[in-house]
């Protein structure tokens, strides 16, 4: 399906989708330019979405395929694809993996996760299988156990691992516990959720030989945004050329940022897609451009993601890094941020993957290395508003993930919502 122009996009999506009618009804006609159009209020558009009776279709819901968000945070969204919309999207992507590592000939274990109406299994399944090189697929699916897995790269010579962060790390805990490690396999193509660095260390137990690469940017609200960049920054990507738009805006402006190293909110619009049109739609994510022209970002995490205890902010990026700077000997393998309350406080727990015994002591020092970061904090301690930050150790395993996604949940607030 050939791009369309934004003017082609924005008069469509004007003349057939009551939801942008209403939203472009002060634009002059003929616009465009994007930053002529407002960024899209996810929680309207999402409103508007709704089933049965939806304002933002541009026709009848006959010929679809249908996927549905993995609900990590708000309501699952359920978004609509065409035939040919679905063909386009995953043979652009099926071009990515080729830039991330796939080679003629490889033999690729997909371990996303499937059913329900998730799209990811699906999703990459279908791009292996539009890719530009033959390549051997493995059906396998993020439930299947970590032992059989593990057996299955021993015994066919797995060369291509997909998927969840969190199930590639788990099937490289199964390794390492059995004394094994995949030598066979040389490439991890991890999508879904940012590979976070305190992961790295199992991984490189497990797959000695393996370069860990994304698979691509892509959600299933947002669609497809945007293609692996080859080098040795796997969260540096690009607009898919003549399939999509990316721009990083101003938080507090909307304003585009155009200058590198300035983080901002990822937004994309998609140039074929027309049953549900994503025009200006904010993913979630920040990011930063990488070079002058605004071609490469660099993807920085979730746009809100961080726990807030009493009056103080705890990003988990910020917190991430202070810990692991604090971790040489690399005992963290995954974090979590819990937030309690008790005794009239709020507290926040440190919640830290490991794979063996964590040594003396180390506790303590990640506490004071998160204080030294966060000043705020223990400020607000001593001031008797908040309790003392607590590590909690927990193998590897037990870190909270969505039981749909396999996502890790950066975040669990479990305090009283009464």
């Amino acid at each position: 399906m050939p791009a369309k122009s934004v003017s082609e996009l924005v008069a469509f999506a004007r003349a057939h989708s009551p939801f942008y009618a209403e939203l472009y009804r002060d634009l002059p006609p003929g616009t465009d330019r994007l930053d002529r159009l407002p960024v899209i209020d996810q929680a309207a558009f999402w409103t508007a979405n709704s089933w049965p009776d939806n304002r933002v279709l541009t026709g009848p819901l006959t010929d679809a395929g249908v996927y549905r968000t993995g609900g990590t945070t708000g309501a699952p969204k359920l978004s609509p694809w065409t035939r040919t919309e679905h063909a386009d999207s995953v043979t652009a992507f099926g071009a990515g993996l080729v830039r991330a590592g796939l080679r003629p000939g490889h033999r690729v274990a997909n371990l996303f996760m499937a059913g329900e109406l998730y799209g990811g299994f699906l999703y990459i399944e279908n791009a292996l299988h539009h890719a530009p090189v033959e390549n051997v697929r493995l059906a396998v699916g993020g439930a299947a156990p970590d032992d059989a897995v593990a057996d299955l790269i021993g015994g066919f010579g797995v060369h291509v691992l997909a998927g969840e962060p969190m199930k590639l790390s788990s099937v490289a805990e199964c390794l390492v516990r059995r004394g094994e490690r995949a030598d066979s396999v040389e490439l991890l193509l991890f999508g879904g959720d940012l590979l976070f660095a305190d992961l790295r260390p199992l991984l490189a137990r497990a797959f000695p030989k393996a370069v860990v690469a994304s698979v691509g940017y892509a959600s299933n609200d947002a669609g497809l945004v945007g293609s692996p960049v080859p080098g040795d920054d796997p969260r540096v990507h690009e607009a898919f050329p003549d399939r999509t738009v990316v721009e990083l805006v101003d938080d507090a402006t909307g304003e585009p940022i155009t200058t590198p190293g300035v983080p901002g909110r990822v937004v994309v619009t998609n140039l074929f897609r027309t049953l549900l049109p994503i025009l200006r739609y904010p993913t979630g994510d920040r990011a930063e451009w990488t070079d002058d022209g605004c071609r490469r970002f660099r993807l920085l995490g979730r746009s809100a993601e961080g726990a807030r205890v009493g009056p103080v902010a705890m990003p988990t990026e910020e917190v991430r890094a202070a810990l692991l700077a604090a971790d040489p000997a690399g005992a963290i393998a995954g974090m979590q941020l819990v937030q309690r309350r008790w005794d009239g406080r709020d507290g926040l727990v440190l919640r830290l993957g490991c794979t063996e015994q964590p040594p003396p002591g180390l506790s303590e020092r990640l506490v004071e290395a998160v204080y030294a970061a966060r000043p705020l904090y223990p400020a607000e301690v001593a001031l008797g508003t908040v309790h003392h930050l607590t590590v909690e150790w927990v193998p590897r395993a037990e870190l909270v993930t969505n039981p749909r996604t396999g996502k890790l949940q950066q975040v669990l607030d479990e305090r009283p919502h009464d």
